[in-house]
């Protein structure tokens, strides 16, 4: 789920005017086919990236995933050029499909919000979260509370199958509340999701049609954000575990209007059973969105731990025994999302790069190198 990052992203450009552009934004281009190319997007110290194209121009684009082959990705964007009042889930081909000329494939119903997509085995069906059968109309984001910035838990969220032409094929949850963030194995044998079935936000694995449902996670807190490891066996997530007295009663005070503070959060793994779970992380502040390396010994993930003021956001990388952290992008705003593909040969990721000074937030792909 992007909506509270890409909100805080927005606050920061608003402060600092400007100053968010790449450090090469004095080369900025003036047409569509330029600034998917353009080679100065890279910036400095970006040595794992020996090609940048730009997928994207224009609205909030994040949580890109990619179908089983690498040839689609499947995302999720509000974009009032589209007419999208909130995030609706696409699917194109990013080699071919020129998303700076034309809209893409839906393959959301186009009411309520939606999250968290991704495709299923096959390639010919996707699973993805969304309120569209409590109300057709994008449910209200709510406001800082006491200063705090929040994450809404929508309980009208539920997941879903859908083919690519958007129909929907089957409901797989049906529990009252939260249902969302559901994420499938490389294997293709299973999906974990994040849900508040128990009364706490925690880790859930299913069979690809929903049955054999099972908890992975029981610690107070919110766990969210899982990702299966390359050959299936174990799965990252983020945390906020509350610890004192006074972080317990916030966080419940929180949650039951519907809500969390996504400001202080750690990584954790676990094998997919939920055993041997242990805390991987230990930096401050936002440490989330992390997704395996393709050799399944190392993570990549967003975090701000090394700021003041909670910006920028950039991509680092560590071991899952908890070393050898490094810094991926050495950007000045936003890089979150970042997600390989199958065959290790890309990384695609959500960045507030090269956009001009606005507040819109672009899918990029890279060639990787390690």
């Amino acid at each position: 789920m992007k909506q509270v990052f890409i909100a805080l992203v927005s606050l920061f450009i608003i402060a600092c005017g400007t100053e968010n552009k790449s450090n090469n934004s004095t080369e900025e281009t003036t047409t569509a086919d330029s600034v998917a190319t353009e080679a100065s997007i890279i910036n400095e110290g970006e040595k794992h990236f020996s090609s940048l194209k730009q997928l994207t121009d224009g609205g909030d684009n994040a949580e890109a995933y990619w179908s089983f082959d690498d040839s689609k990705l499947v995302f999720q964007v509000s974009n009032p050029e589209w007419e999208l009042e909130c995030d609706q889930i696409f699917v194109f081909d990013w080699q071919n499909d020129n998303l700076m000329e034309k809209m893409p494939q839906m393959v959301s119903t186009g009411l309520g919000r939606t999250t968290c997509s991704y495709f299923l085995p096959g390639d010919t069906t996707i699973v993805y979260a969304s309120t569209h059968l409590a109300d057709s109309a994008c449910p209200p984001t709510p406001e800082r509370t006491n200063g705090r910035y929040v994450w809404p838990i929508y309980e009208s969220f539920d997941i879903f199958t859908a083919d690519l032409e958007g129909n929907i094929v089957n409901q797989l949850t049906t529990e009252p509340g939260y249902d969302a963030e559901a994420t499938v194995s490389p294997k293709g044998d299973k999906i974990v999701f994040t849900s508040l079935r128990t009364g706490d936000l925690e880790l859930f694995t299913c069979d690809i049609d929903g049955s054999n449902v099972k908890q992975i996670t029981f610690d107070l807190g919110y766990d969210g954000g899982a990702f299966f490891s390359p050959d299936g066996t174990k799965l990252i997530f983020r945390s906020s575990r509350p610890k004192t007295d006074e972080e317990v009663k916030k966080y419940k005070d929180l949650l039951a209007e519907g809500l969390v503070e996504p400001t202080n959060m750690e990584l954790y793994i676990c094998n997919a059973d939920g055993s041997e779970l242990r805390q991987l992380t230990d930096l401050g502040k936002a440490n989330w969105c992390p997704f395996f390396h393709p050799s399944g010994e190392k993570v990549i993930f967003a975090s701000n731990h090394h700021t003041e003021r909670g910006f920028p956001f950039n991509l680092y990388m560590i071991n899952i025994d908890g070393t050898g952290l490094e810094q991926v992008t050495n950007d000045d705003t936003f890089d979150a999302f970042p997600v390989f593909s199958n065959d290790g040969k890309h990384l695609v990721f959500s960045s507030n790069r090269n956009n001009g000074g606005t507040r819109e937030t672009n899918l990029f792909v890279a060639e990787w190198q390690d």
